[in-house]
């Protein structure tokens, strides 16, 4: 009976070592497995950075400003008698906005008239009088002086009239009416908002150190946000004075707004074009890995794995960034030229990741693109 249980004993000890021995064969072939694996290559697109010489710009972000611009107001105050102008309607320099009730000053008017022909009457006659020597010089200065009088009267009777009819003081294009037919208004009192659209202002301003690149007559590119219109415009003045607190320079260029599309007030982005050019590394704004902790590119180069063997892999090379024109962006440094760069696929590679180029279709590559559907 020991016999028996001690045969049955060994030979679960052998079994248990058997199984403990296959079980162990296949774990360390699945980790030799495991360890010789390699991810298939990411498709990409790439592209060769080339040299190019773009022409300097400063960006500066400005506002635009209308070369006339007012809030029309009354002269006079007095009740709103006619409006003969619409909210946004364009009007010449002259046009009568507003006529304010004149009745009262039509009477004194005629008061006036009606005293100086009474005073014209007695000036004749004693000026005939007086060429006769029946009158003294004094009589004669006297009633010459309430002829003068009289007229002036009447003169400043038909002024208070005049400024009663509120005109555009020049073209432009009127803002929202903020008087309604009836309403008292005291001088001052605001009618309407009146701006001329074109030509147009920009302000702008610039750090000192780059005042000695601007001059009057300078080529400056506008455009507003969501924009894709360059306005051009020239420089015509810079302050001559340096404001202390932020050590800018105010810059002013005029600009023709032919389409209205620029209004006064709007933030717009302006590009003074210097007269030099400057050399640069340009590739497509798609091959950039944009990162807060830094911009990259992954550039495409020949790379030997763990075993030896050669395969086509990406390397991250961090890039500083310089101005974008289209679907190009400017590398200021980081990059060589002739260096072979991702153009797409960017966000699912890691440094040294094999890839597999494929450039059937890739992204463009032009400083003016034209859409199609534009």
């Amino acid at each position: 009976m020991k016999k028996r249980m001690l045969f049955m004993l060994l030979a679960m000890v052998v079994f248990i070592g058997v199984l403990g021995f296959v079980k162990y064969s296949q774990i360390r072939q699945a980790i030799a497995q495991g360890s010789s694996w390699a991810p298939p290559p990411e498709a990409v697109t790439t592209t060769v950075a080339r040299h190019e010489q773009w022409p300097t710009t400063l960006s500066a972000i400005g506002t635009v400003q209308a070369v006339n611009g007012v809030t029309v107001s009354a002269d006079q105050s007095g009740i709103v008698e006619k409006i003969t102008f619409e909210s946004g309607q364009e009007v010449r320099a002259g046009a009568v906005l507003v006529r304010l009730d004149t009745s009262q000053e039509r009477a004194q008017l005629a008061s006036a008239e009606a005293a100086q022909h009474l005073s014209e009457l007695n000036f004749k006659r004693v000026k005939d009088l007086h060429e006769r020597n029946v009158t003294s010089q004094a009589e004669y200065d006297r009633f010459e002086a309430e002829s003068k009088q009289t007229e002036a009267r009447v003169g400043e009777a038909r002024a208070m009239i005049e400024k009663k009819t509120i005109r555009a003081p020049f073209s432009g294009v009127l803002g929202i009416r903020q008087v309604n037919l009836g309403q008292y208004l005291n001088g001052g009192d605001p009618v309407v908002s009146l701006q001329s659209l074109n030509p147009l202002y920009v302000n702008f301003s610039v750090p000192q150190q780059d005042l000695n690149r601007l001059k009057v007559g300078g080529v400056v590119r506008v455009s507003a946000e969501g924009d894709s219109v360059d306005f051009p415009g020239r420089i015509t003045a810079v302050n001559a004075v340096v404001d202390e607190a932020t050590r800018n320079v105010e810059v002013q260029a005029t600009l023709d707004n032919p389409t209205g599309a620029l209004k006064p007030g709007m933030f717009v982005e302006s590009r003074v074009v210097m007269a030099e050019d400057a050399p640069v590394v340009a590739v497509p704004a798609s091959a950039v890995n944009f990162a807060p902790y830094g911009n990259s590119v992954f550039i495409v180069e020949e790379m030997s794995g763990q075993d030896g063997k050669k395969y086509r892999g990406v390397r991250q090379q961090f890039v500083k960034l310089g101005e974008s024109r289209g679907d190009m962006v400017a590398v200021v440094s980081g990059l060589e030229p002739g260096a072979e760069v991702v153009t797409s696929g960017v966000f699912k590679l890691r440094n040294g990741a094999a890839v597999e180029v494929n450039n059937a279709v890739r992204p463009g590559e032009s400083t003016a693109p034209k859409p199609e559907d534009s």
